[in-house]
């Protein structure tokens, strides 16, 4: 009887793991980690990206009520802020080159400077949305990308430096309105 005493005994004191088993589990994480986790970054950033696309798609439907109320876009000065907000007069409105209105049909009334005709907000947050990085959306009109007379929209992209291959744009290489927005080295491919 004191024989199974000492056996019961020693079984009962070892009940952790050893260093090697430890170190066997550690190096079997890392490694699923190192395998599955390149793959859930890129999804990720693909993720953004695509929302990024979405969310200009959404700026270029609004600006597009925004124009069909105030029978011209906001200027560059006003910029995306006259989607949730009524705009101020700002004086250099149309005076650069290839700055027209767009004169819509069915309005002769000028609404220039005037929010009389304002109908927003157009978006559906008080304030305007930033891309996934924390950046503000930059607009520009008149356009000195888009060949036809809509605005240009884009965002700085993952790096917040502009003019990089990773910035995401409202227009195509080759000047026109995409559908949608186009990446840096993407132009025309999506």
């Amino acid at each position: 009887m004191l024989k199974r005493q000492t056996k019961f005994a020693a079984a009962n004191v070892r009940r952790g793991f050893t260093l090697t088993e430890l170190l066997i589990v550690m190096a079997i994480l890392v490694l699923l980690v190192s395998l599955v986790g390149p793959r859930l970054l890129g999804s990720k950033a693909k993720a953004d990206i695509n929302s990024v696309k979405t969310q200009i798609g959404m700026f270029q439907s609004s600006l597009e009520r925004y124009a069909i109320d105030m029978n011209r876009f906001p200027s560059s000065e006003q910029g995306l802020a006259a989607l949730v907000a009524v705009p101020t007069a700002d004086s250099g409105e149309g005076d650069s080159a290839g700055g027209e209105d767009v004169e819509l049909e069915g309005d002769d009334e000028s609404s220039a400077g005037s929010g009389s005709n304002w109908d927003g907000p157009y978006i559906k947050t008080e304030t305007l949305p930033k891309d996934p990085w924390g950046n503000s959306y930059r607009y520009e009109f008149p356009a000195t990308h888009n060949k036809i007379n809509v605005p240009d929209i884009w965002s700085f992209g993952p790096d917040g430096q502009e003019n990089t291959d990773d910035d995401v744009v409202s227009w195509t290489g080759d000047g026109t309105s995409g559908d949608g927005a186009d990446m840096g080295d993407e132009s025309g491919a999506s």
